[in-house]
């Protein structure tokens, strides 16, 4: 089949009798674990690839953005190297290579990503260098989420987003602006790296001193990006600030009620609604579970928490 026909699929919009009971709530879940490659990050990592001229794409990940730019790559014929902390999931670092990609192992205490991509920048003229968060194109392919969201029927009164860089909160934000949406839009991030949440709090940029001790990996970053801060400063009601005990027990929720797995960050959203219950209730609420790559043995070990 002709690699061009591969491309991102629309959310899976889920009703989840059980736990909408369980909670409470008039709940749906736009799940995103379906995608290519596991997770929503195939929908900003395609329309990069689609739409950058150069032949090589270089990129930092601690799994999902490196699974899909590489797998995006491989289907518009580029090049694809991925940054990846050597603490990474080995689930992901094997998915990146199976994808085509080459993964730069790095030590995080000897060496930062941001330093590392800064050498392979310098090494390879050509290549573009891909932000998993920080970038338009991005910020524009994780649009097309947003602007499903505005679609449905009846509408959501509000959307929960997992934050981490922001590139896909600023993106659904930026989606559901371009579709004339009222739906509002809330954030949820993990206590241990709250920078987003200081930062909506301040009204400028705060950022963490060192990457998040946290189990919801793929927000694990020190900063949002300074594209999607304006965005995220008019679009976020608020970010809630979500303990790592709940975000365990979203994920075990999630597999109990719901017959879904979701990686922890998947699963942030859905422990927003645990952990700050009285702001949502008695709307319409759409949780974004955006994805399911999780190692099969970190995954027993929060099912059996």
């Amino acid at each position: 089949m002709n690699g061009l026909m591969v491309v991102p699929r629309p959310a899976l919009f889920l009703e989840p009798a059980r736990l909408a009971a369980h909670l409470d709530l008039d709940l749906v879940l736009a799940v995103e674990t379906f995608q290519h490659t596991g997770s929503f990050k195939f929908r900003p990592a395609y329309h990069v690839a689609a739409n950058v001229p150069n032949p090589h794409v270089i990129a930092a990940s601690s799994g999902n953005f490196g699974q899909a730019i590489a797998s995006a790559c491989r289907i518009f014929g580029k090049r694809c190297t991925v940054v990846m902390p050597d603490t990474s999931a080995q689930v992901k670092v094997d998915a990146v290579r199976e994808y085509g990609g080459a993964v730069d192992l790095i030590d995080l205490r000897v060496k930062s990503r941001a330093a590392r991509i800064r050498e392979l920048a310098d090494q390879h003229p050509d290549a573009y260098i891909a932000s998993a968060y920080d970038d338009w194109l991005v910020i524009q392919g994780n649009a097309t989420l947003g602007r499903e969201l505005a679609g449905a029927d009846p509408p959501f009164d509000a959307v929960v987003v997992p934050v981490g860089g922001g590139g896909l909160s600023a993106g659904v934000i930026t989606g559901l602006e371009e579709a004339g949406s009222r739906t509002r839009v809330f954030g949820a991030e993990p206590l241990n790296g709250n920078d987003a949440a200081a930062s909506l709090r301040a009204g400028r940029l705060i950022a963490n001193e060192r990457e998040p001790d946290t189990i919801a990996d793929g927000a694990r970053t020190i900063s949002v990006g300074q594209r999607n801060w304006p965005v995220l400063q008019r679009g976020l009601s608020t970010i809630f600030e979500i303990p790592e005990d709940a975000i365990v027990q979203a994920v075990q929720l999630l597999f109990s009620f719901a017959n879904l797995k979701a990686e922890p960050t998947g699963a942030l959203s859905l422990a927003a609604l645990l952990a700050a219950p009285p702001a949502l209730q008695g709307k319409r609420v759409c949780c974004v579970v955006t994805g399911g790559n999780v190692d099969p043995s970190v995954y027993r070990a929060l099912l059996g928490s």
